[in-house]
């Protein structure tokens, strides 16, 4: 049985959209890491930690977990705390490129396997107005970065380079291949 160390509807509703049946088990674990990590380094700690967290409970099940991080010339956007924080990052974002770094570990068996994947996003040059109106929205209260790009968030984008589905929290494509290739070997 896949299990899903995550809590993220998004995650949930990619793998859904991809065929998979799955049953969700957040993880609580510490999200803490040593200020100077690397982004790809964070995001995989993060998802081994998650991912070990449920596999302890789970020994045999397969286990998928992912953490994903904004990043912006090293400065890492987390969920906003507030209005302020959220115009703030969307401002930072505004008329420039940023990373998206989302990092997966699964655990199936004596298998660990944990990477990741980095998405460059460019955004227009977003008008004081149009912050506002979108933190009226709500929408990016509870996502890294201020934004949504499978919401309202989309229409601040100009262009992306790499996998749309790595910044919405999951490289749904990769993590198919490599839950593929599991099956198989194991068949």
């Amino acid at each position: 049985m896949l299990l899903l160390a995550s809590s993220s509807p998004r995650r949930s509703e990619l793998l859904k959209k991809a065929g998979y049946e799955f049953t969700v088990v957040p993880a609580n674990v510490n999200e803490t890491f040593l200020r100077g990590t690397p982004p790809m380094q964070i995001v995989e700690q993060l998802s081994a930690r998650k991912a070990q967290a449920v596999a302890k409970q789970h020994p045999e099940d397969t286990i998928l977990a992912a953490d994903t991080l904004v990043v912006f010339k090293g400065r890492i956007l987390g969920k906003p705390k507030d209005a302020e924080a959220a115009k703030a990052m969307l401002k930072i974002l505004s008329a420039n490129v940023h990373q998206v770094y989302t990092g997966y570990t699964i655990i199936s068996g004596k298998k660990f396997l944990c990477g990741h994947e980095c998405t460059s996003v460019e955004f227009y040059a977003l008008s004081p107005a149009e912050i506002d109106t979108y933190i009226k929205t709500e929408e990016p209260f509870d996502k890294a970065g201020a934004y949504g790009i499978q919401g309202r968030g989309a229409l601040f984008v100009k262009r992306i380079n790499g996998d749309y589905c790595n910044i919405v929290g999951l490289p749904i494509a990769k993590i198919h291949r490599i839950l593929t290739g599991l099956k198989q070997k194991d068949e």
